[in-house]
């Protein structure tokens, strides 16, 4: 049987609104990239069809950190149709030809068909997943909300901002860290940093620690990044019960001949 034509129109981001839910259910974890849609003109979205069926749909990001280098970040394809996922991807980079992709690794699919066409392939950061709840303490130790929650709570709604607290131990400012929303509903990005005068005494995860709660309380869940280099944030992120489970993949594209 012959196969279908393939093509491939720009279209609003309603027009993929179904696949990319579908798309996100199916990673089951917090997508870093998800936000990028939310900023009007920051990406372009792509149907993939074969005939008359839309079976894909591509993103590109476009603007921000992104102007002038068009970067793949999110593509999903039916999964009936998945045996024909180079032919699509392929039609896909012909009729675009973005220089650059960003993908995060446990994202199986597209991983593998970027990198297949990859040059010059990186790891910008490492990311992590709740695993265990630890039970660390401080003697002394509060968290002092810099936020309103009702703030808080209408990040989490728009999925933009977060919360901020500063770490107290015995009165004493030791560190900060929050949570940020600009990812997939339910998850929250945790980040912290001890002062250099207090590191290296278990406050970094401590303060994780009590970060992950509140998200936790505030009806989130929370997950984070690193660098892959910093060692020590690293180990602070595991030692508060996170774990590691994905990369985001950096390259650039082996442009195809015309």
């Amino acid at each position: 049987m012959t196969a279908a034509p393939i093509s491939i129109r720009q279209v609003k981001l309603k027009a993929i609104s179904e696949m990319r839910e579908a798309y996100r259910a199916e990673q089951d974890c917090q997508v870093v990239h998800d936000s990028i849609h939310a900023p009007r003109g920051w990406t372009r979205e792509f149907a993939i069809a074969e005939g008359d069926r839309v079976v894909a749909y591509a993103s590109l990001a476009v603007d921000g950190p992104w102007r002038n280098k068009p970067t793949l970040y999110e593509l999903y394809v039916m999964p009936d149709r998945r045996s024909r996922a180079f032919a699509l991807f392929e039609a896909f980079l012909e009729a675009t030809r973005p220089p650059a992709f960003e993908v995060q690794s446990n994202d199986l699919l597209l991983t593998t068909l970027a990198v297949t066409f990859a040059r010059e392939l990186a790891t910008e950061k490492v990311v992590f997943r709740d695993n265990e709840t630890t039970s660390h303490t401080i003697p002394g130790a509060t968290l002092r909300c810099l936020t309103p929650p009702a703030e808080i709570r209408e990040a989490m709604t728009v999925r933009a901002g977060g919360g901020e607290w500063a770490l107290e131990v015995a009165g004493t400012a030791v560190g900060k860290g929050g949570i940020l929303f600009h990812y997939n509903p339910p998850y929250g990005d945790i980040y912290m940093e001890v002062d250099e005068p207090h590191q290296r005494r278990g406050y970094g995860c401590y303060l994780v620690q009590e970060l992950k709660r509140l998200c936790r309380e505030f009806g989130g869940v929370p997950g984070a990044r690193c660098d892959p280099t910093n060692t020590a944030s690293r180990r602070t992120l595991q030692r508060a019960g996170l774990v590691p489970y994905a990369h985001i993949l950096t390259g650039a594209f082996r442009q195809p001949a015309r």
